[in-house]
């Protein structure tokens, strides 16, 4: 043997086992990913190798009054000022938002942006003056709408009468994330 084909022999034994080893690894990796497509309490977990399918497993979901429906949790999945929780202000007759709140890259957002009250109670919107005009318009569970304004101290109001999910955005930063959800028990 010639001492070309020698080496080309061994570069050729160290590629197949560099390959080899980085193919053991890739096999070693896994990757969890939550699905929220409506499914409700599923979890779909990949394994990041070659011959691996994804899998769908049940988890059991809490039953409580403080659980967050998962149309919230759909419906606020682009609010930057949305950390997953719901204020609670079950308890009070009168609710406060404030709009036009430091959020989604500015003054686009609604504070709370999640909101769970009793029956009866009175939400209402007050406007801070920042981030051009605001108006709350009801998306489902509903049917309200403000002006469209932009002063500060504009106040709207609403009293939620029946139980459920309220969702609500404002028109003109809809697209940026400015969007509320209220919960009525």
């Amino acid at each position: 043997m010639t001492n070309d084909s020698r080496r080309t022999l061994s570069r050729r034994t160290a590629l197949l086992s560099l390959s080899g080893i980085v193919g053991g690894l890739a096999g070693c990796s896994t990757a969890g990913e939550e699905n929220d497509g409506g499914g409700g309490g599923e979890t779909e977990t990949q394994t990041a190798t070659p011959t691996s399918t994804p899998t769908r497993t049940e988890t059991a979901t809490p039953s409580g009054e403080n659980e967050v429906p998962s149309e919230v949790t759909e419906w606020l999945s682009d609010v930057g000022n949305y950390d997953g929780t719901v204020a609670d202000r079950t308890g009070q007759n009168e609710v406060s938002v404030t709009t036009g709140a430091e959020g989604n890259d500015g003054n686009f957002a609604f504070e709370p942006a999640a909101v769970r009250i009793e029956t009866g109670s009175t939400v209402t919107w007050e406007w801070t003056g920042k981030g051009g005009s605001h108006n709350v318009v009801a998306d489902s569970g509903a049917d309200f709408e403000s002006d469209l304004v932009s002063e500060e101290g504009f106040t709207f109001e609403q009293t939620f009468e029946s139980s459920g999910v309220i969702t609500y955005y404002c028109t003109p930063h809809r697209g940026v994330g400015m969007k509320g959800a209220i919960i009525v028990k």
